[in-house]
C-alpha cells in the first residue's frame, strides 16, 4: 500500500488540456444563436446561452434569435434588438427571408437604421439556391450595397462564386475541412472570404488556411448552444501557428470589420 501523503487535490491535472490556457481566450464567437431550432427539441432561452458562454473562453459573441430565419425577419430581428439590448457582450445580427425578395429591401433598411453590421443568411432552411432571383437581388445586389457582412450558411462552393469580384465581406460559417481546397482557391482572390474554424475538424485544416491565405480569412465560430465550445477552443489553443496569428483568429479579424 503507497504510503504518499500527496491528496488528489494536490495533484496536477491528469492531461495537460485540463488547465485553461490563455491561448484558449476568444475575443469574439460568430456563431451563436438562441430559441428553438427544427433537428433539436428545445427551445433554448437566451439566459442559457449566456450562462454557458459565461462559463467558457469566449468573452464576445455576435447572435441572434431564431425566430427571424424560422418565423418571421421583422419580428426576429426586433427581438434580437430588443433582447441583447442589455447584453454587453453580445452583439446583435439580423436576417432576413431570402425567399421574398420585394420585401427584404425593407428588412435591410431597418437593420442599418438600427446600426447592425452583421447578416445572417439561412438558405439551407429557406431553401434558397444561388442561382435563384430573390437570392441575386437580396444578397448580391441588397444587402452588399449596403456594406453588410455576410454570416453565410451552406456550401460555399456553391454560394461562394455568386460573391466574387464583389468586395464582398463574408464568413462561410459550414465549411467542412473536406471542402477546404475549394474555399482556398476562392479566398486566394478575395481578401473578404473568411471562414469558421468549426468544421476545420482535419489534423492540419487550421494551420492549412494560414499557411495558404493567411490567419485573416480564419474566425472562430462555435455554434453555440448546439455544439460545445471547448473542442474548438482547444484546437486553436493547439495549432501549429503563432501566437500573433491565433489572436487574429479569435478576435481581431471580427474588431477589424467592426471598425
Amino acid at each position: 500500500m503507497s504510503t504518499s501523503t500527496t491528496t488528489a487535490h494536490d495533484r496536477p491535472p491528469a492531461y495537460e488540456w485540463l488547465t485553461p490556457s490563455p491561448r484558449e481566450q476568444i475575443g469574439w464567437d460568430v456563431d451563436v444563436l438562441y430559441g428553438p431550432w427544427p433537428r433539436h427539441h428545445r427551445d433554448i432561452p437566451l439566459a442559457e446561452v449566456r450562462r454557458r458562454l459565461d462559463r467558457s473562453p469566449v468573452c464576445g459573441a455576435l447572435a441572434l434569435s431564431t425566430r427571424g430565419p424560422l418565423f418571421d425577419d421583422r419580428a426576429g430581428n426586433e427581438e434580437t434588438l430588443r433582447d441583447l439590448a442589455d447584453c454587453p457582450e453580445l452583439l446583435p445580427v439580423g436576417t432576413v427571408d431570402v425567399r421574398d425578395a420585394l420585401t427584404a429591401e425593407a428588412r435591410l433598411d431597418e437593420l442599418a437604421a438600427a446600426g447592425v453590421r452583421f447578416l445572417r443568411l439561412f438558405t439551407v432552411e429557406q431553401a434558397t439556391d444561388p442561382g435563384f432571383p430573390g437570392y441575386r437581388q437580396v444578397v448580391v445586389d441588397l444587402a452588399l450595397a449596403r456594406g453588410l457582412v455576410l454570416l453565410h450558411d451552406g456550401d460555399p462552393r456553391r454560394y461562394g462564386p455568386p460573391l466574387m469580384d464583389r468586395g464582398a465581406d463574408v464568413v462561410f460559417l459550414d465549411l467542412h475541412a473536406y471542402l477546404l481546397a475549394d474555399f482556398l482557391l476562392m479566398a486566394r482572390e478575395e481578401p473578404g472570404f473568411r471562414v469558421t474554424t468549426r468544421m476545420l475538424s482535419g489534423p492540419d485544416s487550421v494551420e492549412r488556411v494560414v499557411h495558404s491565405v493567411g490567419a485573416r480569412h480564419l474566425v472562430f465560430g462555435s455554434r453555440t448552444p448546439f455544439m460545445d465550445i471547448s473542442p474548438l477552443t482547444l484546437r486553436l489553443r493547439y495549432a501549429d501557428i503563432s501566437d500573433d496569428e491565433r489572436e487574429a483568429i479569435a478576435t481581431r479579424n471580427i474588431e477589424e470589420l467592426l471598425s
